[in-house]
């Protein structure tokens, strides 16, 4: 494992542990001697990781879209920024440029993010580990309801267990070591639910 993804709010939040967090596991990657791969901006927790990780010699690579250069939040001061023309293609360079994936908190565009990227493999279209960064349990409410599509037939098993979580990076990055991919039949019917 070379290079994390990390997804998360263009806001700070309202609760300074939300941006320690980010920062916390800025450093992490840097001290691990991960890659930093992340949405390209300087706002937010976006811009905290991405800063804690340059500070601590992280090498940090941003991909962001043009209209989102244009808007001035792109993070000037980065090893490497991508810029891509759409959304759909900035989420394909993230999951091409990355080894396994984490959510810390955010807001829609987070919950999409890391959704996509657990669906994709649960496709099969990569092998990857995903994570969610459960800080303050802020992911507790999406964990229940990945939990109640098993217990209703809209989700196996053995693909809720493809979603880590934990409160701490460290041991969440830990869990990204011991992965193994799932390969399984995606689709549920009466016969294999």
């Amino acid at each position: 494992m070379k290079r994390i993804c990390v997804f998360c709010g263009s806001s700070p939040g309202h609760d300074r542990i939300f941006l320690d967090a980010a920062r916390n596991v800025g450093r992490l990657l840097a001290a691990r001697g991960l890659d930093l791969v992340y949405g390209g901006a300087h706002v937010g927790l976006m811009g905290a990781v991405a800063d804690a990780a340059l500070a601590a010699g992280g090498h940090v690579i941003g991909v962001i879209p043009q209209s989102m250069v244009e808007r001035e939040i792109a993070h000037t001061r980065l090893s490497e920024l991508r810029i891509v023309a759409t959304m759909h293609e900035r989420k394909a360079m993230m999951e091409s440029l990355s080894d396994g994936f984490i959510a810390l908190p955010g807001g829609m565009g987070t919950l999409e993010e890391v959704c996509e990227i657990y669906t994709w493999g649960q496709l099969g279209l990569h092998a990857k580990p995903c994570g969610l960064l459960n800080v303050q349990g802020y992911y507790d409410a999406l964990l229940q309801l990945f939990d109640r599509a098993v217990a209703s037939g809209f989700l196996r098993a053995v693909y809720r267990e493809m979603v880590l979580a934990d409160a701490d990076p460290a041991r969440l990055l830990d869990q990204f070591t011991a992965y193994k991919p799932v390969i399984a039949n995606k689709w549920i019917t009466r016969e294999t639910s």
